[in-house]
């Protein structure tokens, strides 16, 4: 199985199988998911001390919060997922 990274900003990097959803944290629900995680520690802030615009759910319950637009994310995730695999 190969592993596709994708780039996120600030030089931080995610494994495109892991992510389940991009979400915008703007909601009530899901800043108490934030909460949530950030009290188990399974949290991974990527903001380096910016605005939170989007968060990213892994497949393992981690939730990393990034600086850059979810449409931004998920446009990158789209173009690496076209691209051909290297054999």
């Amino acid at each position: 199985m190969t592993v596709e990274l994708v780039h996120i900003g600030f030089g931080n990097i995610v494994a495109l199988n892991r992510a389940l959803a991009i979400m915008s944290p703007d909601s009530a629900p899901i800043k108490r998911i934030i909460q949530e995680a950030r009290e188990k520690n399974s949290l991974i802030d990527l903001t380096y001390g910016r605005k939170t615009k989007s968060v990213i759910v892994l497949d393992s319950g981690h939730l990393v919060l990034a600086a850059l637009q979810p449409e931004t994310i998920a446009a990158r995730f789209g173009t690496r997922q076209e691209q051909p695999a290297n054999e």
